[in-house]
């Protein structure tokens, strides 16, 4: 599913469908650290990325370890090694970041007038670390204006879903009250996709939509609490027509 704004943003959300990777990663697993045939990932980034009209060579993507390390890019890592880090902040217009989740949740931003996008990965333990309000202040710091940077989260565990021990949901809802939530059967649970949102308001983002889709609940996307052994569902943002790609003039 892809998002165009009137102003020039774009963000993109992935379902499982339409790659060549076999079971249990069936069929567009983006994830290349979660056992999968490497060349059935780099078959189905790139198949993405084409469905997008971005050119995957492009497309920035992260070694996510479920911290709150923000990286300034401005272009792909190339043959450099990819750090660490669970959200990537970039002020060249048109350079495509990337997210994988299978549960967690996908934060994409931009602010369109300063040309400045940021992308987050964001579960519990990146939820508590305030990876959210760190990305928004990584964009900041090149320029942009939270009243202007419109925030869009994909296909996340919802908290009707996330059941976790009470303990735990004390320990979340104490740093981010909004968090707080029950599932179905009424056990614990922790609603990250809420805890976010109300990170970003606290941050001065006025402009946020959150998706209407559970991964655990819908058997269109990757759910990891689902399928254990499972793919990764992939989330992109940029801003305008993506840059040229490598050896083409830049006009």
């Amino acid at each position: 599913m892809i998002r165009n704004e009137p102003n020039g943003a774009h963000f993109a959300f992935t379902d499982r469908w339409g790659g060549v990777s076999a079971v249990p990663y069936d069929e567009l697993n983006l994830g290349g650290a979660v056992g999968d045939d490497p060349a059935a990932v780099r078959t189905n980034r790139e198949l993405s990325a084409k469905q997008l009209g971005l050119d995957a060579g492009l497309v920035v993507w992260m070694r996510q370890v479920h911290g709150r390390e923000v990286a300034v890019v401005d272009g792909p890592w190339g043959d450099r090694e990819i750090p660490a880090a669970d959200a990537v902040v970039t002020a060249r217009r048109g350079l495509p970041l990337a997210v994988l989740t299978a549960d967690c949740t996908p934060v994409l931003l931009a602010d369109p007038v300063a040309g400045i996008t940021g992308a987050a990965h964001a579960g519990r333990p990146g939820l508590l670390a305030g990876v959210v309000p760190a990305t928004v202040e990584a964009m900041l710091a090149l320029g942009a204006d939270p009243a202007r940077i419109v925030a869009r989260t994909g296909p996340m565990a919802c908290g009707r879903c996330y059941e976790v021990p009470e303990a735990m949901r004390s320990e979340i809802a104490e740093a981010v009250p909004e968090a707080w939530a029950t599932t179905r059967q009424g056990t614990p649970a922790v609603d990250v996709a809420a805890g976010i949102r109300a990170q970003l308001v606290r941050s001065g983002v006025k402009t946020v939509e959150q998706s209407h889709i559970c991964t655990m609940e819908s058997a269109d996307h990757f759910s990891y609490r689902r399928e254990r052994t499972t793919g990764r569902l992939a989330s992109y943002v940029w801003l305008g027509s993506p840059p040229p790609k490598a050896g083409e003039a830049e006009l």
